[in-house]
């Protein structure tokens, strides 16, 4: 079984915005492989299905970005998973350019507090994480403000195929292993074809 955590602010007004990528992730999957992702559990609100042959958990945390790691420790714990193997976490990611894809195996926070708070709940950096590009921050801009601000209209185009091939991301981590979603993933080129 996996659990696959999408991570952002669950309230009408965090729709849409760069922090919120990881509920989008988990939406988009939800909606390809028919899971229904409405029972509210685990401080989550959470869907059960089959997703590249595997038995899921998709969940998006109720407990606003910085205390995600509550919700992530009581799903590991309750479903029982080895949270090294068999949990993946979907972030925005501020390093990364607009649509680029990094998955990593372990690592630190890199300065995402919502990350931050899992590895402190879960006392070790060793899980699957796919960190989703939205940008670095303009110089003059406020790090919150930017993060909970929206995409550009060009930007958001962009943004719609990097969802679309994070889901195929999940897919390749469930059926194929982590290491070939990042052989296949981390390429440092855009969706749109553009170099860094």
């Amino acid at each position: 079984m996996y659990i696959i955590v999408g991570l952002g602010n669950y309230e009408k007004k965090y729709e849409n915005t760069r922090h919120n990528i990881g509920f989008e992730v988990i939406d988009k999957l939800a909606d390809q492989e028919n899971i229904s992702v409405l029972e509210m559990k685990h401080r989550a609100v959470i869907g059960k299905g089959v997703v590249a042959g595997q038995k899921c958990i998709l969940a998006k945390p109720l407990t606003y970005m910085n205390l995600s790691g509550e919700c992530v420790r009581e799903l590991v714990d309750y479903y029982k998973v080895d949270e090294t193997a068999e949990l993946v976490v979907i972030s925005d990611d501020i390093s990364l350019d607009v649509g680029q894809l990094r998955i990593r195996k372990k690592g630190s926070a890199g300065g995402h507090n919502g990350l931050k708070n899992i590895i402190a709940h879960l006392g070790h950096d060793t899980f699957v994480r796919i960190r989703t590009g939205v940008g670095e921050k303009p110089k003059e801009w406020d790090l919150a403000d930017y993060v909970l601000g929206h995409f550009s209209t060009e930007e958001r185009k962009i943004m719609d195929e990097s969802v679309g091939r994070a889901a195929d991301a999940i897919r390749m981590i469930l059926s194929q292993g982590a290491d070939a979603a990042m052989n296949e993933f981390n390429k440092k080129n855009r969706p749109d074809g553009q170099g860094e």
